[in-house]
Formats: structure tokens, sequence, C-alpha cells
């Protein structure tokens, strides 16, 4: 075998200075491994993002550096700060957070200037600017990456999932099912196109305060990784909605769900009921209602949206399907809910009134009326009315990512006055779900989530570990600013 012209012992001692000779003789002479001389790894410092007035933690803050270097923080608010260039340098942060921000300087820039140091802890103070508190990230793997980098919540582990779509819930044997849309995992690009799913108690959270620790039982393959739990027969994704738990004649309780077919680029051409296999762990089509043809371009009216449970005067209790509000109904009973001569068609409400608060700038909109397009609605026992919280189409800054809150006496309106709650900037937030169930009877506190991602905006930079996910926010009904929206 050749030797290598390069290698050390090919060098003639001429060719080396006489300070490399040195070294190399030290070297030989001592046995040393090269491989010592690399450098301590450098600590970390801990950078942690509070609540200016509660201390609270504040997931999804960006800091980036005058050279472009981001970093974001996980759901305890911390960031582990490791450039080796910037270490004991005094730098520029700007700062981004969706509704957290800090004060501009003389010059508009909105940032902070900290010394990073290895080891140390800094903190930094925003001022929340929206009505709703961000609790943290639901889904996808990393809602604790950068405390585990500082030796923090060792016992905290995520499947292996980059992102996963907007979410359907249903109480189902005593447990709270989820089931998402198309999801992404660490492994490949493409992922599962038939809906994921897991369950977990029916309250799964200690306390409605960050930091977020929710932790999901998927359903799992071979690999025992998330698999797809709708596999509808023919080509494409397949997409679950109206997902709702209902007796049948002997009362027993099904769960249930409306699915679509899908090819590129977003074309639906089939719809249809479906109906959970307790044995099988997935859901298996039950009838189809439609198939796109010349004909028939449109799929109908079907139960699709989320579902929302309510007795009326007279007793008669009903499933309402709607997004954000009921455009079918009814009765509760999987009997019903399979025949569509029974179902009832309803309109819902085409525009809210925009409501303002004098208190604060940044909730007053120039739109005098609001259009609803996706979101859900439920019974609030505190507030005695219904509720809602929806994302508004082509708001601003963000044409999907602007949310409201509104209420009314009937689940099918009239609605009242909207206050926005939420607002992104130049980023999407969409099909917003209610958490009515996680509340106690006597609480003031509203959950509820939605889709982060920046699908649907101009040039928009996803955020890291954050996009494509679920991300969970609370609104204290006792607000003074949500007071527009409860007269």
């Amino acid at each position: 075998m050749e030797s290598n012209p390069f290698s050390i012992s090919n060098l003639s001692m001429p060719q080396l200075t006489l300070t490399s000779q040195l070294l190399l003789a030290a070297l030989i002479g001592l046995g040393a491994d090269c491989s010592g001389f690399a450098a301590d790894a450098i600590k970390p410092c801990k950078i942690v993002v509070t609540e200016k007035g509660t201390g609270w933690p504040v997931p999804l803050v960006e800091l980036k550096t005058t050279h472009h270097a981001r970093f974001v923080t996980d759901n305890n608010g911390i960031i582990a700060f490791d450039l080796p260039e910037l270490m004991g340098h005094e730098t520029w942060f700007d700062l981004q957070g969706h509704g957290y921000e800090v004060p501009p300087d003389f010059l508009g820039f909105r940032g902070v200037q900290r010394i990073p140091e290895p080891g140390k802890t800094l903190e930094i103070q925003v001022d929340r600017k929206i009505i709703a508190k961000r609790l943290g990230r639901l889904t996808g793997s990393g809602r604790f990456a950068e405390s585990q980098k500082l030796g923090l919540e060792a016992d905290w582990h995520d499947l292996p999932i980059a992102g996963c779509d907007s979410v359907q819930n249903a109480i189902y044997q005593g447990k709270l099912f989820w089931v998402w849309g198309d999801t992404t995992p660490a492994r490949y690009p493409l992922g599962v196109f038939d809906m994921t799913s897991a369950t977990t108690p029916l309250q799964p959270l200690k306390t409605p305060e960050p930091p977020l620790r929710l932790k999901f039982d998927y359903f799992q393959d071979s690999q025992n990784q998330p698999r797809g739990v709708a596999k509808m027969p023919g080509s494409g994704p397949t997409w679950l909605s109206g997902y709702v738990s209902l007796p049948d004649a002997s009362g027993r309780m099904r769960l249930l769900g409306s699915y679509i077919k899908v090819k590129p680029p977003l074309e639906a051409y089939e719809c249809g009921l479906c109906l959970w296999n307790d044995t099988k762990a997935e859901f298996e089509p039950l009838r189809t209602l439609w198939t796109k043809s010349t004909t028939t371009p449109d799929c109908p009216i079907v139960p699709d949206g989320h579902a929302a449970r309510w007795k009326d005067d007279s007793g008669t209790d009903w499933v309402l399907f709607g997004n954000p509000f009921p455009k079918l109904r009814c009765r509760a009973t999987f009997e019903a809910w399979q025949d569509s001569a029974q179902w009832e068609v309803l309109q819902p409400q085409p525009q809210l009134i925009a409501a303002t608060h004098s208190d604060n700038a940044d909730n007053a909109a120039p739109e005098k009326r609001v259009e609803p397009h996706t979101g859900s609605i439920a019974w609030n026992e505190y507030r005695q009315r219904w509720v809602t919280v929806f994302m508004q189409k082509f708001g601003k800054p963000s044409a999907f990512g602007e949310l409201w809150y509104a209420e009314s006496p009937s689940p099918t309106g009239p609605w009242g006055a909207a206050v926005k709650v939420l607002s992104h900037n130049h980023y999407t937030f969409y099909n917003p779900r209610l958490h009515q169930e996680w509340s106690a009877p006597d609480s003031p506190i509203l959950l509820f989530e939605g889709t982060y991602t920046k699908q649907f905006t101009d040039h928009a930079e996803a955020t890291p570990r954050y996009e494509y996910n679920q991300m969970l926010y609370r609104l204290d009904l006792n607000d003074p600013a949500l007071a527009p929206a409860q007269k």
C-alpha cells in the first residue's frame, strides 16, 4: 500500500519550523493522543424569557443576533445560548414574540443587549400585548429541548414527530381521543397522511399555567412510531372531521367522524362517514356520501367541522357541526347521525361586529365587521353563555393568524361583538379548538389551541421546532379587555 505523502511521517524535519519540531518531539516522546487537544465544550448560557408581572415562562420567543443566528425559547421559556464567538461580549438580540415584546429603543429597534457567559443565567422580561396567554406547544418533538441542553428535564421524552396539522377531539371510553391531520416525522419530509391519533386522560393538565406538560399515548406501528388510523380506500390523503361520540340504539357509545379524500393540489374528490373499530383501533368507512363528477362537482353539507352537544328548551339532545358556527344539526344518536334524511341544515352568522377597547390600542381593529373562517364553540358554565374562539378570514397583520372571542345566548346565534385576543406577525394560526372540557364549571379559565404554521403567508421563515404544530393558549374570562364581548 502506498504511503500518504501528506502524513507527518513523510515530512522531513527541515520542512517543519523549530517550534513544530519541538512540539512533534514532545508528542512522540509522551505518546500523546492528538485528539486530546480538542477544546473543551463551551457550557451554554441559560437565557430565560418571562412575562413581566406574572413571572411566567414564555415559549415561542425568538432572539436573533446581528449575524442572524436564531434561538427560540422552549416550553420552559429557556434558550441554551452556545455561540462561542459571542461569549463575554455585549450582544444585541432582536426579539420577536407574536404578542410578547419589549419597548422599542430610540431608533425603533425592539430587542435587548446582554453579555452571555458560559454557565451564566440571564433573564429577559417581556410585555404581553395580547389578551390570550401563551401556555406552550402541545405537539412535536423538542418541547423542552433547550432546557435539556442545560441538563434540565432529563425525564422528559418526545417521539420524533416534527409537526402535525389541525386537531379533532372527542370523549370516548373514559378518555379524551385526539386525531391530527398530516403528520411529519423526523425521519423523512413525507409522513403520515391518514390521520395520527392518541389518547389522554379527560383532564390531562395538572394546572392551566406554564410550563405546559401534556403527554400523549399514541397509537403506534410495529416500530413504535405513530401510525395512521384512517386508511380509507383511494389515492391521496384522508382527512377526518366532525369527530364525535354518540350512543346507538342499544346505548353503546360509538366514535364517529366524516372524511374526505384529497388529491393534489388540494382537491377533494370523495367524502363519507366513518366508524371507529375498537378491535383494530382504526377508522373504517361506513358510507360514501359524495364522489366528484361533472354533475356533482361540490361536496354537499355533511357533519364536519367541530361537534358541540346541545339540549334545547324541549329537552331534545342535538349534536351541532360547524367551523366555527353550526351549519348542520341532528339528534344526538348514532342512527340520526348516519341518516342524512334526519340532518337539518343551518345558516351560520356570516359576520360579527368588531369590538374595540379604549385601554388597548393593539386590540382596536380597523374593520367594522369580522368574517369568521375557522374555529369552534362551547357552552361555558361560568359565563352562562355560548362562547367561541375563531380565526378571522383575511385579517391583519396576518391573513390567517388573527383570533377573536365572542359570546351568544344560543349556539346558533346571534353572536355579539367580537374582541381580538391573539395576533401573529405574518404567520398563520388556523383551526382553533376550544377545550372547555378542561375547565371546572366555576372556573373563568378558557383554553384553546390552534395550528401554528408559515403556510398561507408570504415569505415567512419557519420557526424551528414550532412550525406546523399545535399551540395552547388561555383566556381569563374576567379580563376587563373581554368586557366589550360580554355585554
